[in-house]
């Protein structure tokens, strides 16, 4: 589930200009626009990973792809474990003959043996 965030891109955009602008110190900044200054720092320093990019930091665009990848990770994850049990159910089924009777592989070969000979 993606949660919305508190701030429209473009005030966080305005936001990181003004602190950019280095006129105002970032918390008198951060004071004016009535959010704290550690959000604002962060959102400056996403601003320049975004901008320049990172050894060791993802930029935004990285951030949302890797949450999609775990978010499908996650279904194939559900899905396979879906379709193990579905096969598992499927061959008792065919095989067995049914739940909870034995299967003997050489009695049913001697039996396609016979009804092949005998046609």
């Amino acid at each position: 589930m993606i949660v919305p965030t508190p701030h429209p891109p473009e005030f966080r955009r305005r936001a990181v200009e003004l602190a950019r602008r280095g006129d105002r110190p970032i918390a008198l900044v951060a004071r004016q626009l009535q959010i704290s200054e550690s959000c604002l720092r962060r959102w400056v320093v996403q601003a320049d990973v975004d901008d320049n990019g990172s050894d060791s930091r993802l930029t935004s665009a990285e951030k949302r792809e890797l949450a999609q990848l775990r978010r499908d990770k996650r279904r194939l994850e559900r899905e396979n474990e879906l379709l193990k049990r579905v096969i598992a159910y499927l061959a008792e089924e065919n095989i067995v003959g049914g739940p909870g009777q034995p299967f003997d592989a050489v009695q049913a070969r001697d039996a396609e043996i016979d009804t092949a000979c005998s046609a």
